[in-house]
């Protein structure tokens, strides 16, 4: 139902507990399709990813050129969204497939770095944007004053944001088209209970707008906008602040989880993906 709302951005999230996909625009739910996901032993991989590249008529380069239509790729191992048969339950090799009528709508509307979470209901999504990507952060050479800040937005000068906010590492994060351009560190009040995702529905003037995107297993009830005082409980460097603030627009995703992107982490880490490769 996309006259639900008309324009703005998209999000798409599949939960592989019920095996349906939910796509929203502007944080409205305008689409809901069944999917076949990745059977035992090829399960498909929970995370915050990003549209990769678009294909309508592609083939697998590893399992004999099986036909993908409308492949949306995720990873550069092979997980993407496209057409594909469903049984009724997971039985792709780590691909979610989708009935072709709404794979090829999906495909009309979506663009390269558009965010796609994949989630179970039971447990929380992994994010996926690069390898050790706190690492790769700190390797980076700062452009701005202050220790263990960066930003290089000339990395990737235009595109779709997203944002990924750790509580472990108190470390935020920021890519454009699954690039990294930015990372802070950032101080939070109380502790992050659950992983959340968020879609910047508008900016007014030094207001930004942030809408809840229910997780599969979450609440929909309830006020869905992120309130003053919830913004505020992250504090970062001021300076960093204004370049970010600067370059946020409508659709910009942001993500907060209690995930470590520490390889070394003894808890949850993170799984993720080189999207520059």
């Amino acid at each position: 139902m996309p006259r639900l709302a008309p324009a703005g951005p998209i999000t798409a999230i599949v939960s592989l507990a019920v095996q349906r996909c939910y796509v929203y625009r502007n944080g409205i739910i305008i689409a809901v399709s069944t999917v076949s996901s990745g059977k035992q032993g090829h399960r498909t991989p929970t995370g915050v990813f990003t549209i990769l590249q678009k294909h309508i008529d592609h083939k697998s380069s590893i399992y004999d050129a099986a036909p993908m239509p409308y492949m949306q790729r995720l990873t550069w191992d092979g997980i993407a969204l496209h057409a594909g048969n469903l049984p009724g339950y997971p039985a792709s090799h780590g691909c979610v497939r989708m009935p072709m009528a709404f794979a090829k709508l999906l495909y009309g509307e979506t663009k390269t770095g558009m965010t796609v979470v994949v989630t179970d209901s039971d447990s929380v999504p992994r994010v996926a944007p690069m390898p050790d990507l706190l690492q790769a952060a700190q390797a980076l050479e700062p452009n701005v004053t202050g220790i263990d800040t960066e930003w290089h937005p000339e990395r990737s000068p235009e595109g779709p944001m997203s944002l990924v906010l750790s509580g472990t590492d108190k470390r935020l994060l920021v890519l454009r088209n699954g690039v990294l351009i930015g990372s802070a560190p950032v101080t939070i009040d109380g502790p992050i209970e659950e992983t959340m995702a968020f879609t910047l529905n508008s900016v007014e003037g030094n207001e930004f707008h942030w809408l809840q995107l229910p997780l599969p297993g979450q609440s929909w009830e309830g006020e869905r906008m992120m309130t003053p005082e919830q913004r505020g409980r992250v504090r970062m460097g001021q300076e960093f602040r204004a370049l970010l603030d600067a370059q946020l627009q409508p659709g910009t995703t942001l993500v907060v989880t209690n995930d470590s992107m520490r390889a070394s982490s003894a808890g949850k880490k993170l799984t993720v993906i080189d999207a520059t490769k």
